[in-house]
């Protein structure tokens, strides 16, 4: 393969899933619903977790036709109710939950601005849902991991902590806490089969519109990676197959840096 062009899906190892159930939060669009095709693809059962039910719908209706089996199911990670509703039916439907990957977040609607510009409002719906939200999805898989005595919670962290990253202080201060949550749910969940991991994207660029964003920016990011080509989703389907599997079985409370080298934690 071409370094300067992003992996094809089906070029991926997958590491065999057959028959794992794993909910996907914010499987509709972006990083979210190539992770489900992903899962799909290797034998899993991807639950698309999405606030939009007929996003949902429609990546669902995308893998069926690939020849996968999905459900998707509409949530909140923010609403309590709507994550024990999103559980029971998986657990009903399928009576076992293998793997959580927490990807939904607040970001490309965001605008950039100093930190003592954000609103408070806007403060604490990021935090909400970026912190609050993985907290309580990782909470309400716990019965059906622990009576399995196996888990794998990945958590979507982000690159951007490690940078710095200004004017965004909500979002790197969300990522960074979920960073620590992963660390300290390893410690927590190790005796009970469960791994906590965390990964760290760099600037992912999916069909999502960020305004804020503008080409001689996308360049300059580009520009700081090792590998110059603008990041896809594609790009981080390897992990986060990898930390779901039982390859990494003795993998946790780990963050892996995915960003082509922007970065040098």
């Amino acid at each position: 393969m071409d370094i300067q062009s992003p992996p094809a899906l089906d070029s991926v190892v997958f590491p065999p899933l057959t028959g794992r159930v794993a909910i996907i939060t914010g499987a509709g669009q972006g990083i979210g619903r190539t992770f489900a095709k992903a899962f799909a693809k290797a034998g899993a059962i991807p639950i698309i977790a999405e606030r939009n039910a007929e996003r949902g719908d429609a990546v669902a209706a995308e893998i069926a036709k690939d020849g996968g089996k999905a459900l998707a199911v509409a949530c909140d990670v923010s609403d309590v109710a709507s994550i024990e509703k999103l559980t029971a039916t998986v657990e009903e439907k399928f009576g076992r939950i293998d793997i959580l990957v927490n990807n939904a977040g607040i970001f490309s609607t965001l605008e950039m601005r100093p930190f003592d510009q954000i609103p408070l409002a806007e403060w604490e719906q990021v935090l909400k849902v970026n912190v609050t939200g993985p907290f309580l999805c990782a909470r309400a898989v716990l019965p059906a991991m622990r009576r399995a005595k196996r888990g794998r919670i990945i958590n979507m962290a982000s690159g951007a902590v490690t940078l710095g990253r200004p004017n965004y202080l909500h979002y790197i201060a969300s990522k960074a806490a979920l960073m620590g949550m992963s660390r300290s749910m390893a410690r927590e969940l190790g005796p009970d089969g469960i791994t906590v991991n965390s990964i760290l994207p760099g600037a992912v660029f999916t069909e999502i519109e960020r305004k804020t964003v503008s080409p001689e920016q996308k360049a300059r990011i580009v520009g700081q990676q090792c590998i110059p080509r603008p990041e896809v989703p594609e790009d981080l389907v390897g992990t986060v197959l990898f930390l779901a599997s039982d390859a990494a079985a003795f993998l946790t409370g780990q963050a892996l840096t995915v960003d082509g080298g922007c970065t040098h934690p």
